[in-house]
């Protein structure tokens, strides 16, 4: 069966799929990754598929593979939703958790620094879509406790490697940019290198673990 989708018309050559959540988004994302590797009708024009938070955008090469998309979408079945939705791959992320904002987390959750880390730390995450900018990865699915505003005032610049929090999200800075997210620690781990195939580390459906290496001689 297939949940509850809207399909939109967006531009020539892609259909926009509403789905109102990110488990639906990771499982209609992979049951199309599928019917493109299987060749199945209507899906093999596809060139690009993009999840975000209540969306999946799907875009065909050509323009005339629109109609029979947006066909072949409204009766897809959905892949199995929550873990089966999920890459078998987990990515393991090294962090310092000496963020300018730990203590400011500690005190809007209630819990103690240490808390805090542990919670981070204890949850295996997931990669639930990229934006804002090149290879960042709003990870979703982690501890509860941990949801926290943006920041009032955005920082004018967050140095690359940041790890963050904001709302029910936690992300890696690939890149010095600004932002508003609750950075409780850094990472060496590089997310985004145009030479790596593909250039972005974190993918949708991806499990991320963090790892606390705080008290590692490193050198800084």
């Amino acid at each position: 069966m297939t949940e509850h989708r809207t399909l939109l018309a967006c531009g020539e050559h892609a259909v926009l799929v509403d789905v109102g959540g990110l488990d639906e988004v990771l499982a209609l994302a992979r049951a199309v990754r599928e019917a493109v590797a299987t060749e199945t009708p209507g899906f093999t024009d596809v060139v690009d598929i993009v999840p975000a938070a209540t969306t999946v955008l799907v875009v065909v090469a050509d323009g005339a593979g629109v109609a029979a998309l947006r066909q072949a979408l409204a009766t897809l079945p959905a892949a199995e939703s929550g873990d089966g939705a999920a890459s078998d791959q987990v990515i393991e992320i090294p962090v310092r958790y000496d963020g300018p904002d730990l203590t400011d987390v500690s005190e809007i959750t209630g819990l103690s620094v240490d808390e805090v880390i542990a919670a981070h730390t204890g949850t295996s995450w997931r990669v639930a879509f990229g934006g804002f900018a090149p290879g960042f990865a709003y990870l979703s699915w982690g501890d509860p406790r941990l949801a926290v505003p943006r920041r009032p005032e955005p920082r004018t610049s967050v140095p690359s490697g940041a790890v963050g929090l904001a709302g029910k999200f936690s992300a890696i800075y690939p890149r010095s940019s600004p932002g508003g997210w609750q950075l409780i620690g850094r990472t060496d781990v590089i997310v985004f290198d145009i030479a790596r195939d593909p250039p972005a580390l974190l993918q949708p459906g991806m499990a991320v673990r963090f790892v606390d290496v705080s008290g590692a001689d490193d050198g800084h």
